[in-house]
């Protein structure tokens, strides 16, 4: 868990993720100047914190190695809920687990959220987020 990798910042893309300020972000928007006269060309990177929602940037030359993290897809049950946690138990490892729904349910699947189905969590840098509602049997 927590793990990460490395990747030359020119081969990254939009809607990829990667690690700025210890924060597992989703890429938004690369630019990238042509190098002048003494330099390296460099790349702009805007990207959006998965679970803080933060936008952040960084400007790195393309030839750099930046983080990225790997992100473990897995299928839950929700157990219980409260009006703050959600308890989720992993599918294939019976784990259980309490996540926070402010910062650990993304907000487009907050509604649908009730005791008994399923849902995709994502797990990287040692947090987990529940992305997505995968309804009864799927």
């Amino acid at each position: 868990m927590g793990d990460k990798t490395k990747i030359q910042v020119g081969r990254l893309k939009v809607g990829r993720y990667v690690i700025i300020d210890d924060e597992p972000c989703r890429i938004v928007n690369i630019s990238i100047s042509s190098p002048g006269k003494h330099g390296s060309a460099k790349a702009r990177i805007d990207a959006v914190g998965i679970f803080d929602k933060r936008t952040r940037s960084i400007v790195k030359p393309t030839s750099a190695e930046i983080d990225v993290p790997i992100i473990d897809k897995r299928t839950a049950q929700i157990i219980a809920m409260t009006p703050d946690t959600v308890q989720i138990m992993d599918m294939e490892t019976y784990e259980t687990f309490d996540v926070p729904i402010e910062s650990g349910v993304d907000d487009a699947v907050k509604d649908k959220l009730t005791e008994g189905i399923n849902v995709e969590y994502w797990e990287t840098l040692g947090r987990i987020k529940i992305m997505k509602y995968k309804g009864e049997g799927e």
